[in-house]
Parts: C-alpha cells; structure tokens; sequence
C-alpha cells in the first residue's frame, strides 16, 4: 500500500513513522513534511490546503491511502475533494469536520446526542459575553468559535481578561462559546471511526500551558504521556457508550457522516465524564506518545475506517511500556516564536536508547543544517518500562538538544508518577 500523509508538524512524524513501519505499507510520502519527516521519507511542498493540489499529488503518487493530519485542510475540504476524485481518505469531510471548525456546532450535536458536556452559551456581543461570564462564574472559560490551533481558549479567574479575550473574537468577526468550568483531571482519547463503527486506541494526557506547574498561556500542547495509570477502571467502554457511538450516530442521521479521528477532549469531574471539546483529527502532542506504543499496524487500521470496513469488536494491541513526549518550543512562543536559529544535539538525542526525535517547526538552511522554523520545533519521545523510566529518559534527550532561547516544560507527567492525581466521582 502506498500511503500520502498531509501536514507538515510533529503528529505528521508520529504518523509517518508509524506507517514506515507498517509491513503492509510499502511507500510512505508526505507533503509539505518538514526536516525531519523529510530524513525518513520524500516530501513534496504543496500547499496543504488545496484541495486540487492534494488531489493531483495523490493522483500522481499512486497513493492508495491519504491521511490528512491538521485541521485546516480538513475544513477546506481536502477530503470531499479525494473523496469525489474516489481515493480513499483517512479524515472527515468538510461538513463532518465541524465538530472541530465550530465549537457552537458540536455543543449543538453534544445536546441532540445527550453527551455529557459542560453547560455553555454562545455569544456575538460584548453584552452577551458579559452576561454569560456573569451566569457562570470564575474560573471563566472562553473560546473562540472557530479554529485556532489549539490556542484559541481561555481559562482565567479575571472577568476583565476573559471578557477582552471574547472581545478580540468579535473585533475578528467571530463568536465565542462561554462554558461553566469543569474541575478534575483532563484526557485525550483518540477514537478512529468510519461513519457508523469506531476503534478507541490508548487515553493520552496533554499539558497545554506554557510553563510548568500549568502557568502561563495556552499553546497547542507541551508534551505528553500514555497510558495514565490513574484512570478508573471501564473509562474507554464507558467513553464510548456515552460519548463517541452517540456523536457518531447523530452525525450519521444528519447525513455527515464521520470518518477519521473523533478527538475527545474529556474531563473527569466530581459529576462523572465530561466532554470539554471535540476534534476531528490527531491531537498534537499526544500522537506522539500514543502512535509510540501501537503494536497494531497503522496503515491497515486506517485504510479500513477510509473504506468502512471498520470492526468494532477489533482489539489493538499495544507496547507495554509507557511513553512520554516532552515539547522543545521556540524563544517567545506562543506568542510570536523566534525563527531561523540552528538546532544542536539532535543525533545526540535520537542515539539514545527508546528516544525519538519527532519534528514540527523545522527546516532545513543551504548549508543543510536543521533550523528553528515554527513555535513548537520539536518532541523527544521515549518509551519506558514505567512512567518514571519513560519521563528520566524523555529529559535525558532534552538536556542533549539546544538552541538560543529554546523552551521546554520540565513536569510533564509529574503529578501522575509521584501518584498526585486524584479522580472524584460523585457519581456517573
């Protein structure tokens, strides 16, 4: 099988890797790549959100399978257009991938589907904002309606930030969804669907804040961890009776039907399970650590949800050992990351035993060295015989990978291997 991936950031080299070794995949291409992904396979600078574009590279490549990795393409429709010129595709139409293009969308299908989810109300102006922030009370959670890579929410106890943050959207000529707060700890469950079946692979955690001890603002995530051993027992069953299989058959019934990665972004509160976002495609940077354990080939996995063919009783198998993804960031991100500065120490960092370096924001300069060319540049990946094992080898290959001003997370999953995570459940 010849297989296309689109994307050019750091779940793309998770899914590339994984595919290239995938023994039924005999060609893996990916465009636009970057550096690294271009070490492994060959890359080709289209532009990711041209339908056309992707359709002619497919077409040309013989591609028997595309995998579109980001959000972006997804909502331009990358995969009507490989659907309609009939080439299989692991994403969601257009239309499907609403649930990740508008939040006020998928709170719409959460509530026709009856999927626990935070209480919310979308506003279009200052004086909706302000009464819906008022409704709900500190901590006041915003989100900007539309797509912004991860970085368009926030999560403050000040009235006035949150309200100014809501005000940027308007001003922008979007909308935002206000949401009461949900307390307890937060998992990433990747579900692969194909319409009408689906396939849960291993939960994941994300740390999205900038600094340590979750400061600081927002970005697209620090790092990651798989499988959290805090978790109560029955979470993926009881995740996909209430969550995933519901949004799956609304989907169905509105004629929109879903094929790809359902993104459950969930939160386990005092009140059970919670859905606090849907996305339609891999998270970044949890990929990473999950795709990291997957025994089950990846290539045939996909393929089958892009034809339907997908077998819900399936059970994949998966690497004992835990995994961990640490996040190398560029100076100043995320609000406006340094560019251009050369990376030291990445053989170093991929010499070492279980380690990984997975690539996002990086490029090659002419004289063929590997530069800084995004916000986040990089994630060390280490599996490991436990979360302790995993996390000292992770830092070991981080402490081996330097640039000027470059910036890194040192907890990522600290809390869950000192046995700090809690789960209160009151009830379900």
């Amino acid at each position: 099988m010849k297989v296309l991936v689109i994307g050019p950031g750091g779940r793309e080299h998770a899914i590339v890797r994984a595919l290239a070794a995938d023994p039924y995949v005999e060609e893996v291409h990916c465009a636009p790549g970057n550096a690294g992904i271009a070490r492994d396979v060959p890359v080709h600078p289209i532009d990711a959100q041209d339908p056309e574009a992707v359709v002619a590279l497919a077409r040309e490549l013989a591609s028997e399978l595309v995998v579109v990795g980001p959000e972006a393409p997804l909502a331009a429709g990358v995969a009507d257009a490989l659907i309609a010129a009939g080439i299989p595709v692991f994403g969601p139409t257009r239309a499907a991938a609403q649930l990740e293009a508008s939040k006020a969308f998928a709170k719409e299908i959460m509530a026709e589907a009856e999927v626990p989810t935070a209480m919310a109300r979308v506003a279009t102006n200052t004086e909706e904002a302000a009464a819906a922030l008022d409704a709900f009370g500190a901590p006041h959670v915003v989100k900007d309606d539309g797509l912004a890579a991860g970085k368009g929410v926030v999560v403050t106890n000040d009235r006035a930030e949150a309200l100014a943050h809501a005000e940027l959207c308007f001003e922008a000529g979007g909308t935002v969804v206000i949401e009461e707060f949900l307390d307890g700890p937060e998992v990433s469950l990747f579900v692969i669907c194909d319409g009408k079946h689906a396939v849960p692979l291993s939960p994941a955690q994300d740390f999205k804040r900038i600094f340590d001890n979750d400061q600081g603002p927002n970005t697209g995530g620090m790092g990651a961890y798989s499988p959290l051993p805090w978790l109560p027992e029955g979470f993926t069953e009881q995740v996909m009776e209430r969550v995933a299989y519901p949004t799956l058959r609304e989907m169905e019934k509105r004629g929109t039907p879903f094929t790809g990665v359902l993104y459950c972004g969930l939160a386990i509160t005092r009140r059970g399970i919670r859905v606090i976002e849907f996305n339609a495609r891999f998270g970044d940077p949890e990929t990473q650590a999950v795709l990291a354990r997957l025994k089950t080939p990846l290539g045939s996995l996909l393929l089958a949800a892009a034809k339907g063919e997908l077998d819900d009783a399936e059970q994949l198998h998966w690497h004992p050992q835990t995994a961990v993804d640490v996040v190398i960031a560029a100076e100043n991100y995320p609000d406006a990351p340094v560019k251009g500065a050369t990376i030291q120490g990445l053989d170093e960092a991929n010499a070492i035993e279980n380690v990984h370096v997975a690539h996002a924001g990086t490029a090659t300069d002419a004289e063929g060295n590997i530069t800084v060319a995004g916000g986040r540049v990089l994630a060390v990946v280490a599996l490991g015989d436990d979360l302790a094992a995993a996390r000292r080898a992770a830092y070991e290959g981080v402490a081996k990978i330097s640039w000027p001003g470059a910036q890194s997370r040192s907890d990522i999953g600290l809390k869950a291997e000192r046995g700090e995570i809690v789960v209160n459940q009151e009830s379900n």
